[in-house]
C-alpha cells in the first residue's frame, strides 16, 4: 500500500516512460507522507482502441486515468501535494497534457489492507510495524526499497 493504478491508451507509454513514472510516483508518494518506498505499488493498465469512452465517445485525445489507493489520514494539503505533484510528474514524463491527466485518490483504512502477511500500520506506525516482521522479510523490504 499504496497502489497507484496508471491507465492509458495502449502503446501510449514505453517501458522506459513506465519506469520512470513509476519511480517519480513513487518519490512523491515517499517525500509527502513518509511511508517506506516499499509500500509503493504502480500498476499500468494499457486500454486497446475502442475501450475508452469520455461523455459517451471515445476522447480526442490521449486521457489519462490514475487511481491511488492510499491509507486513510493523510491530510488535505498532503494529497493536494500527492494529487498535484504526481499529475505533474506524469505529464513530464510522459508528454501527455496536464488537462488530459486525471488524478483521484482513493481513502482506504489500514485495518482494511493487509501486505506482506500483516495488517498494515496506520500511518506513522510504519517503524514498529517493519520491525514485528521476521528479520528474513525485514531484510527483504530493505533490498526493495
Amino acid at each position: 500500500m499504496p497502489t497507484y493504478i496508471c491507465t492509458a491508451q495502449d502503446g501510449s507509454l514505453t517501458t522506459d516512460q513506465k519506469a520512470r513514472i513509476a519511480a517519480e510516483i513513487t518519490r512523491v508518494h515517499n517525500e509527502v507522507t513518509g511511508a517506506p518506498r516499499f509500500f509503493v505499488q504502480v500498476l499500468f493498465n494499457d486500454l486497446k482502441a475502442g475501450n475508452q469512452f469520455l461523455g459517451g465517445a471515445p476522447p480526442a485525445s490521449g486521457q489519462v486515468w490514475i487511481h491511488g489507493d492510499i491509507r486513510t489520514g493523510r491530510s488535505e494539503q498532503d494529497k493536494a501535494r500527492l494529487l498535484l505533484d504526481i499529475l505533474r510528474g506524469f505529464s513530464r514524463i510522459s508528454g501527455v497534457p496536464e488537462v488530459d491527466v486525471w488524478v483521484y485518490l482513493n481513502e482506504v483504512p489500514a485495518k482494511n489492507m493487509a501486505e506482506f502477511g500483516r495488517i498494515l500500520p496506520e500511518p506513522g506506525g510504519e517503524e514498529a510495524w517493519m520491525a514485528a516482521l521476521p528479520q528474513a522479510e525485514q531484510n527483504r523490504l530493505r533490498k526493495v526499497g
